[in-house]
């Protein structure tokens, strides 16, 4: 394990290292951008396609690991704060040294924010709903995950991750799974798919694609 890392570069370059090696044991495919000032660090072939990857160092703080995701650049109005705008990067890689684990987010957990949190450990009140839990998002399960995608093989070029694979999507959910994978089911509702929402097995609400004409 690497250890007395403080500079930010330093911590950028060892997160970036760390992520790419984990990917190569893991038997991913590990691309390098021959350009500089691309928005992502690296291309990684997941499930057949290639995800273009912006690599971060996160931090753990007891319960919680928490990541900057922003962008930060100095222009002539000085000290510039940006966040990733969709299309930008695929993928968001983090590496935590003091858990000495990479984790692998989707995109749509990035765009437009400055920062975030996974929950290392389950919450004191069992809450589930809208909280990232770190296992569900390590660089291995990921991978497993993308191998086992339906159709895989006959998918090329970069395209977007999703952290929940269409199929998983259901035409029925729970309120709390519904909120808790809110985005997943816009896009489903996006392709044509409506979903009922249920509270304590009771319909409630339908999410469903809309009719503009």
């Amino acid at each position: 394990m690497v250890t007395g890392v403080d500079n930010p570069n330093h911590k950028g370059n060892v997160a970036e290292l760390a992520i790419a090696t984990e990917a190569a044991r893991l038997g991913l495919s590990v691309l390098k951008p021959l350009t500089e000032h691309e928005r992502y660090d690296l291309a990684l072939e997941l499930g057949g396609r290639l995800v273009r990857v912006q690599c971060k160092w996160a931090n753990h703080d007891g319960d919680v690991i928490s990541v900057h995701v922003g962008r930060c650049r100095t222009s002539r109005r000085g000290y510039v704060r940006a966040t990733y705008l969709a299309g930008e990067i695929d993928a968001l890689g983090i590496y935590c040294q003091d858990l000495d684990r990479c984790y692998l987010l989707p995109a749509s957990m990035v765009v437009g924010r400055h920062a975030l949190n996974l929950r290392v450990t389950p919450a004191r009140n069992n809450q589930r709903a809208a909280i990232n839990f770190a296992a569900d998002y390590e660089l291995g399960a990921v991978a497993q995950l993308e191998e086992r995608r339906p159709g895989r093989a006959e998918v090329r070029g970069s395209s977007p991750l999703s952290s929940t694979p269409k199929h998983e999507l259901r035409d029925a959910v729970g309120m709390d799974e519904f909120y808790a994978k809110l985005a997943q089911y816009v896009r489903r509702a996006e392709a044509g798919n409506a979903t009922l929402i249920t509270r304590w097995g009771r319909p409630v609400a339908r999410l469903a694609p809309v009719d503009l004409k």
